[in-house]
């Protein structure tokens, strides 16, 4: 089998638990409603708003691939609503995009990203709003690829095989790793990548899921060691 060249990697709950974050950023947006426009923050608490977000994305399914513009539409909404045509969209965005990107990263994922990216371009692919500058990580990453940029989400081969491309590397000697079955392993391997689970809770491969990935890895230090193993150095 030919070699891997380079690695296509999934951000949010492959390197760290998404939904704290997502947790503190609702919070964060509700606190400062609460303070600023106690109206809005009272017809809308956090539950409301995030049955609201997912009419949203039930509505407008050309923003499938962007969950930013879908927040601030649901944000718009909720304002309106309550009889506030100016809302400040913009502040509470930031306010939200900085708890959302305030993330703890799984203890293995910075040593493993150090030895992965000492050997191989690494490119994040992801459908999230991950911001890794804030998060303190991008040096290890040569290019990021997020579906709101690239009009198309996972598991539409077109993101994979715009990372490829990207990246100058056939997709064959691509590895994606990713936690999703559906988003990432189907994914990348129907788009002609080579393909890694990352599989933290041990869990059993579905079987509506088709054919299983090359790789199923309990963390990002067996990622990095199999690498190893499998392009020894000299």
């Amino acid at each position: 089998m030919a070699p891997i060249l380079a690695l296509t990697l999934d951000l949010d709950d492959t390197l760290w638990p998404v939904l704290p974050a997502l947790e503190r950023a609702d919070q964060a947006v509700d606190a400062w409603l609460r303070q600023h426009h106690p109206e809005v923050a009272r017809a809308w608490p956090i539950e409301a708003m995030r049955e609201l977000r997912a009419r949203v994305a039930a509505e407008r399914l050309d923003l499938a691939h962007d969950f930013t513009t879908q927040r601030q539409l649901t944000l718009q909404h909720a304002f309106a609503s309550c009889g506030v045509a100016d809302a400040p969209i913009d502040a509470l965005w930031e306010i939200y995009f900085a708890a959302r990107n305030s993330v703890e990263l799984y203890p293995d994922s910075l040593p493993a990203l150090q030895r992965i990216t000492a050997r191989w371009p690494l490119a994040s692919l992801t459908n999230g709003n991950a911001d890794l500058q804030r998060i303190g990580i991008h040096a290890h990453f040569v290019h990021h690829i997020c579906a709101r940029d690239s009009g198309m989400a996972k598991p539409d081969a077109r993101i994979f095989l715009a990372a490829a491309e990207r990246l100058g590397v056939p997709a064959q000697q691509i590895l994606h790793v990713g936690d999703d079955p559906s988003m990432d392993v189907a994914g990348a391997r129907d788009a002609g990548l080579r393909t890694a689970w990352l599989n933290r809770d041990g869990a059993r491969w579905p079987d509506d899921m088709g054919e299983p990935p090359e790789l199923d890895l309990r963390d990002m230090t067996a990622l990095a060691d199999w690498l190893e193993a499998q392009h020894p150095v000299g």
